[in-house]
């Protein structure tokens, strides 16, 4: 049991990541609507079939065409009957309503309008609804309890009959009222008894060919097997299969993306901030798509999908960035419409995207990316115009207007850097480039402190940038862990010989160990500064890396001569380390041991420069300083070549210029 509880604790971090995926694909399920049609075909009136000849897999019906259902309908409800009921009370209500108008009305009047209302409500005075102005064609029905009986509309008196205006407006009552529920009712079972359909396709029968010119007649085929298809899906529909399969889908993207990524960048699986940084951009991709799908499916390619791709090329790689994106693509391709065309748009502009921004150091490759994307998107809705119609005339604006706005939405790929670096703690270019500015206040402090130092630091930032240019690598890093490496000197500047400049040294009062630990001292005074101006964690490793584990030479020395016969500790002559692990930060410590030393050279010749170049750089990898970094014998040759080379033309001696009479 102990065993089992030790194993499950040593393999916690690979549940952690395994439940995050589930997670993931759970609420990607979630967001998108269950579907619920069978198989449809990619198609329009006015183009032509591209794909293989179409034969009916079933017995269809053809549904009719819209005008032809209007049609039908309007004649249905044309020849419907009407119903009414007889409102007994109606002829005495009438006579009420005249009575009010006794004193106003003279006898004579009074008189005629008794025998007009005597004579309309003998006939009946016959109610006609807003639905049914004209009830000349129609067949009238009075109910009287659950008894019918069929009248002729010329039997009754209707209101547009009275000449009176008076009479029909302020005193008449409708005795034959309309019946609009029993109409309508009577209606509705007209309508359902009318054919959908006006012929069936049989199982077989050639439906359209390859490249056939799709009429409307074409279309509305395919479509009524479209439809037909639907019906069967329906019935046929079980949730419980629906699902699995749509989660195994997504669990298949998500293996295969982590096998790529196992593969191109093992170190990346096992931080579980980048997994979660990938998992939360394919679910965001996905939670944008699927938003867009609910209001309004048509403009499905709205959707900024290249921020994904963006945001991991400027956090990982470009190796990375397109991995992501492929397996976002194609996790959201069978949950979208039209999936060919999808697939094809956003693989294609997601590419597109990853070059434009290879080499992320400028806020107007945003820009550029951003057109790149719109033309792009446009490109390939256009030539798809050509090839399916030969011609332009069927091109539609709002297309154009819907990568215009996806492109402008890409621009939120910007505010995203920020959120993510926030949120998973990671460094970005964007990061790099603002902390490289000199007029920090790191660096200000840095400068106004410990001048020395300072310059110091803008050599080793410049040619560690360089290097690390020529060998591969981040640059920009290395440049920006150049230029703080050396930031803990700002608390003891005095105690450094760069800062030196009065001739006085306080080493010289001090014994070997307290020196040495005055020394070491500065990396643990850089990390708690880096600490107080929240400089990222990367440049923290330059500070803890940039001497590893090497001696404070000088004082070391001093105190094995002074004393050599004693057994000592070292470790107080020892930096704490760690050693370097990257390319970035071996590169500083290599040029931060070189620029320091070269300035001690009394004749900065070449055969000098050579040889401390030679000794400093073999010195630390005889100290073992080099073994934890990705450093090859190419990339050290190329260092030491270009190291010479550059300390030769900055502590190059200059010829002495002869001095001329004065007069």
């Amino acid at each position: 049991m102990k065993e089992f509880f030790a194993n499950a604790v040593r393999r916690l971090p690979l549940i952690n990541k395994f439940l995050a995926i589930i997670i993931a694909i759970v609420v990607i399920m979630i967001m998108f609507p269950q579907k619920q049609q069978g198989e449809h075909y990619d198609y329009s009136p006015g183009s032509f079939w591209k794909d293989n000849d179409l034969y009916a897999p079933h017995d269809f019906p053809i549904i009719k065409s819209e005008s032809e259902l209007n049609q039908e309908m309007a004649l249905a409800k044309a020849q419907s009957t009407l119903y009414y009921q007889i409102d007994s009370a109606a002829h005495a209500t009438a006579m009420s309503r005249l009575a009010q108008y006794r004193r106003t009305l003279s006898y004579v009047e009074m008189q005629r309008m008794r025998k007009s209302m005597d004579s309309i409500y003998q006939r009946g005075y016959i109610e006609l609804s807003p639905d049914y102005p004209d009830i000349a064609d129609h067949t009238i029905v009075i109910l009287q309890g659950n008894v019918g009986s069929e009248h002729s509309p010329s039997e009754f008196v209707e209101p547009s009959s009275i000449a009176n205006a008076f009479l029909r407006d302020s005193v008449l009552v409708p005795s034959v009222c309309f019946d609009a529920n029993r109409t309508q009712m009577e209606l509705d079972s007209r309508l359902s008894q009318l054919q959908y359909s006006s012929q069936t396709v049989l199982t077989g029968e050639l439906i359209v060919s390859k490249g056939e010119y799709i009429t409307d007649e074409k279309a509305r085929i395919i479509a009524s097997l479209e439809a037909d298809n639907d019906k069967r899906f329906v019935k046929q529909f079980n949730p419980v299969a629906h699902y699995f399969g749509r989660f195994m889908l997504c669990a298949i993207a998500f293996l295969a993306l982590f096998m790529f990524l196992n593969i191109s960048n093992h170190g990346l699986l096992e931080d579980m901030h980048s997994v979660l940084m990938i998992l939360t951009t394919i679910v965001l991709m996905a939670a944008m798509t699927a938003f867009v799908i609910h209001v309004r499916p048509a403009w499905v390619l709205v959707v900024p999908l290249c921020i994904g791709p963006i945001l991991m090329h400027v956090i990982f790689d470009m190796r990375t960035a397109l991995y992501v994106h492929i397996s976002t693509i194609v996790i959201l391709g069978h949950m979208v419409p039209d999936s060919f065309e999808f697939i094809f748009y956003q693989l294609t502009a997601g590419m597109m995207s990853i070059i434009t921004v290879r080499e992320f150091e400028r806020r107007s490759q945003f820009f550029v990316a951003c057109l790149v994307v719109f033309l792009t998107y446009s490109l390939i809705y256009t030539c798809g115009i050509l090839w399916q119609d030969t011609h332009l005339h069927n091109l539609r604006p709002d297309r154009y207007v819907v990568f215009f706005l996806n492109a402008v939405l890409t621009l939120l790929a910007y505010p995203l850097i920020y959120i993510y670096e926030k949120v998973f703690h990671v460094t970005t270019n964007l990061t790099l480039m603002e902390i490289a500015n000199t007029n920090t206040p790191a660096l200000r402090e840095l400068s106004r402190k410990a001048p020395g130092t300072f310059q110091h630091c803008m050599q080793v930032a410049n040619i560690s940038e360089d290097l690390v240019n020529e060998i591969g690598g981040n640059a920009l890093l290395a440049k920006v862990g150049g230029l703080y490496h050396d930031i803990g000197k700002i608390n003891a500047p005095i105690y450094f010989t760069e800062n030196q400049n009065s001739g006085y040294n306080p080493h010289s009062e001090l014994p070997y160990t307290e020196s040495a630990r005055i020394i070491t001292q500065h990396v643990h005074d850089g990390i708690d500064l880096a600490h107080k101006y929240h400089l990222p964690a990367e440049i923290c490793d330059f500070i803890r890396t940039h001497h590893g584990t090497t001696y404070t030479g000088y004082f070391y020395a001093k105190y094995k001569e002074a004393h050599p016969d004693e057994k000592f500790d070292d470790s107080v002559f020892r930096y704490p380390g760690p050693r370097p692990y990257s390319r970035e930060t071996a590169v500083v410590m290599i040029v931060d041991s070189v620029e320091a030393a070269c300035k001690s050279l009394k004749e900065p010749t070449k055969e000098n420069i050579d040889k401390l170049v030679d000794s400093i750089v073999l010195g630390k990898i005889e100290q073992g300083q080099m073994g934890q970094c990705p450093l090859t014998f190419h990339d050290i040759s190329s260092i030491r070549s270009m190291l010479k080379s550059k300390m030769l033309s900055i502590y190059h001696v200059r010829i002495s210029y002869p001095v001329t009479d004065k007069k």
